[in-house]
C-alpha cells in the first residue's frame, strides 16, 4: 500500500492551529450554527408561502405569528453567532500571526552575519509584518469559509433538487464552467500577488535605507536622487499592484457575472415551468431564495481564493526565511568556557566569505597570551576586522583552527564564547531609549550604582550628568543627540559593565577629534587592563604602547613586534607610520 506523503510545509502550516484547538472548535461550532440557520430560514418562509397561504394548515394567522417568532429568534441567534465567529476568528488569527512573528524574529536572531550580508532589511521586515498579517487572515477566514460554504452549498443543493430536478440541473451546468474559469485566474492571482509582495519588500528596503542615511542624503543634497530612486521602486509596485488588481477583478467579478447568469436562467426556466404547471409560484420563490444561498458560497469561495493566495504567498516567503539554516550553530557536545584566562591562538587560519570569493586571510598563525595587548595594523582590506570577527564566531574559519584557552571555538557554546568577549566598534550602535538603558545593555540586571561606575570608568559620567536628565536622558534614534566621542564612551561603558576577559577594539577612535580621541583612548586603556586585548588601529599613534603590533597584508602576517622593533625593521609598518606622519 502506497504511503501518503504530506508536504512538510502543509504540516507546518496546520501546526499553528494546535495551541488554539479549543478556540478553533468553538469558532467552527458558531460557523456551523450560522450555516444551519441560513439553510433553514427559507424553508420556514416556504411554509408560510405554500402551506399556510394555500390553506393547507389550520389557523393561518396563528401559524404565521408562530413561524415569524421562530424566524425572529433564529435571526437573533444568527446575528450573535456571526458576531461570535467574527470576534473569535479574528482573535485566533491574530494570536497565530503573533506566534509566527515571534518564531521568525527568534529565527532572525540565530542567523549568521553571512545571511544579513546579502539580505535587505526591508524585505525581512515585510516578511515579519505584511506576510504574517496575510497569513493571520487566512488562518481565521479559511476554516470558516470552507465549512460555511460547503454546508450552505450542499444543503441548498439537496433542497433545490427536491423542489425541482430540472431547474437544479440547469443551475449545475454553470459550475464546471465556473470551476475552469476560477482555476485559470487563480494561477494568475498567485503569480501577481508574489510579485507584489516582493515589490513591497523592495520599497520597504528603499525607505529603510534612505531614512537611515537621511543625514548623508541631506549633507550631499541628494534628495532629488533619492526621490528618483524611490519613484522607480514606487512605479514598479504600482505596476505589480495593477496586474494583481486585474487578476483579482477578472476572478471575482467574473464569478459574480456567472452567478447573475444563473439567477437569470432560473427565472426564465422557472417561468416556463410555471406556465407549464410543473412548478408553482411558492416553489419558484423558495428556489430563488436558495439560489441566493447557493451563490453566497461561490462568492465566499472567490474571497477565500484571494485570501488563500495572499496568505500562501506570504507563507511561502515566511518559510523561505524560516528554512534558512544558520551557518554558525552549537555542536551537540559543545562545552562552556570556565575560568577564562584569555589565551587566543590562530593555527594556520584561512578565510573567505563565500566559496567563489578570494581568500581574505591566508595561513594566519598567531598566539596571544592571556592579558596581552595586541594591535592589528595594515592597509584597508588586509583582513583586520575579519580576523577579529572569527574569534566570537561571527563567521567560521574556512581552514585552520582558532582556540581560546586551548579549546577550538567551534567546540564552545556560542553563548559562552560571546559572553566572554567584549567588542567596541567604530560604528557605534545605540538603541532608542535612555543613557542608562544603553549602558545596561551590557548587563541587563545591573543596578544604578553599577551603571554609574561603568560610566565613570569609561570617562562618560561627567558629560552624562551635564545632559538635561542625566542618566534618564533620551538619546534619540541611534544616539543622534550625542557626539561621536560621547557615543563611543557609552559603548565602552557597557563593555565595562559586561566585564569580559577578552576585548576587541575595532578602530574605535579613527573617526573622533583629538579631544574625544584622548578621552576614549584613556577609557580603552582602563578597559584593557588585565584583559586579553586586540586593537584594530587606523591611527598608528594610538597603538605605540601595545605590547605587540601585528602587521597584516594581503599575504597574511608580514611583521610583528613592538613599535620600536618594527620601526627598526624599516618594513611595512615603518612605511605606514612615516606616511601618517607626513599627512
Amino acid at each position: 500500500m502506497k504511503k501518503t506523503v504530506v508536504n512538510p510545509r502543509t504540516g507546518k502550516f496546520l501546526s499553528y492551529y494546535k495551541p488554539y484547538t479549543r478556540l478553533l472548535v468553538t469558532d467552527l461550532a458558531g460557523a456551523l450554527t450560522v450555516s444551519a440557520i441560513t439553510i433553514g430560514l427559507p424553508l420556514l418562509a416556504r411554509t408560510i408561502t405554500k402551506d399556510i397561504l394555500q390553506g393547507k394548515l389550520p389557523e393561518p394567522l396563528n401559524q404565521i405569528y408562530m413561524i415569524g417568532a421562530v424566524m425572529l429568534g433564529l435571526v437573533a441567534i444568527h446575528t450573535v453567532c456571526n458576531m461570535f465567529v467574527a470576534y473569535q476568528g479574528h482573535t485566533m488569527g491574530t494570536l497565530m500571526e503573533s506566534d509566527m512573528r515571534a518564531e521568525l524574529f527568534e529565527h532572525y536572531q540565530k542567523l549568521s552575519f553571512s545571511y544579513y550580508d546579502d539580505e535587505h532589511i526591508g524585505q525581512l521586515m515585510t516578511r515579519i509584518t505584511g506576510d504574517t498579517f496575510a497569513m493571520g487572515e487566512l488562518f481565521h477566514h479559511g476554516p470558516e469559509d470552507i465549512l460555511i460554504s460547503s454546508l450552505n452549498f450542499l444543503g441548498a443543493f439537496v433542497i433545490l433538487i427536491n423542489i425541482n430536478v430540472s431547474l437544479t440541473l440547469i443551475v449545475m451546468l454553470f459550475l464546471p464552467v465556473m470551476a475552469v474559469y476560477a482555476f485559470h485566474f487563480n494561477k494568475k492571482m498567485k503569480r501577481t500577488m508574489r510579485n507584489t509582495k516582493d515589490r513591497i519588500g523592495d520599497i520597504n528596503a528603499k525607505v529603510e535605507e534612505s531614512l537611515a542615511g537621511i543625514r548623508v542624503v541631506t549633507s550631499f543634497t541628494n534628495e532629488h536622487m533619492e526621490r528618483t530612486r524611490f519613484a522607480l521602486e514606487n512605479s514598479r509596485l504600482v505596476e505589480s499592484r495593477k496586474a494583481e488588481i486585474a487578476s483579482q477583478t477578472l476572478f471575482g467579478e467574473g464569478l459574480i457575472g456567472f452567478t447573475q447568469l444563473m439567477s437569470v436562467a432560473v427565472l426564465v426556466f422557472g417561468g416556463i415551468a410555471i406556465v407549464k404547471a410543473s412548478l408553482d409560484l411558492a416553489d419558484l420563490l423558495t428556489f430563488m431564495l436558495y439560489i441566493g444561498i447557493l451563490i453566497e458560497p461561490i462568492r465566499r469561495f472567490g474571497n477565500f481564493t484571494r485570501l488563500y493566495q495572499e496568505g500562501m504567498t506570504g507563507f511561502d516567503r515566511f518559510m523561505e526565511a524560516l528554512e534558512v539554516e544558520p551557518d554558525i550553530v552549537d555542536k551537540a557536545d559543545a562545552t562552556e568556557l570556565a575560568m577564562v584566562r584569555g589565551n587566543i591562538e590562530f593555527r594556520n587560519v584561512s578565510f573567505r566569505y563565500k566559496e567563489d570569493h578570494d581568500l581574505v586571510l591566508k595561513h594566519i598563525d598567531l598566539n596571544i597570551a592571556p592579558s596581552e595587548y595586541i594591535a592589528l595594523v595594515g592597509v584597508s582590506g588586509s583582513g583586520k576586522t575579519t580576523l577579529c570577527s572569527l574569534i566570537p564566531r561571527f563567521y567560521d574559519v574556512t581552514d585552520g583552527h582558532i582556540l581560546v584557552d586551548g579549546a577550538d571555538v567551534r567546540d564552545i557554546r556560542l553563548s559562552s564564547l560571546r559572553r566572554n568577549i567584549g567588542i567596541v566598534q567604530q560604528d557605534v550602535y545605540l538603541f532608542p531609549g535612555t543613557v542608562a538603558d544603553n549602558i545596561r545593555y551590557g548587563k541587563r540586571d545591573a543596578s544604578t550604582s553599577e551603571v554609574i561606575e561603568a560610566a565613570k570608568q569609561a570617562n562618560a559620567h561627567e558629560f552624562v550628568m551635564a545632559l538635561p536628565d542625566g542618566y534618564d536622558t533620551d538619546i534619540g534614534q541611534r544616539g543622534v543627540k550625542l557626539s561621536g566621542g560621547q557615543k563611543q564612551r557609552l559603548s565602552i561603558a557597557r563593555v565595562f559593565l559586561k566585564n569580559p576577559p577578552v576585548i576587541i577594539f575595532d578602530e574605535a577612535t579613527s573617526a573622533l577629534d583629538n579631544e574625544s580621541e584622548k578621552a576614549v583612548q584613556d577609557s580603552l586603556e582602563k578597559l584593557a587592563n588585565n584583559r586579553t586585548t586586540l586593537v584594530i588601529a587606523h591611527r598608528l599613534s594610538t597603538v605605540r604602547n601595545a605590547q605587540r603590533i601585528v602587521v597584516l597584508t594581503d599575504n597574511g602576517i608580514d611583521e610583528q613586534g613592538t613599535h620600536e622593533e618594527l620601526i627598526a625593521l624599516n618594513g611595512a609598518y615603518a612605511s605606514l607610520y612615516k606616511m601618517q606622519l607626513r599627512i
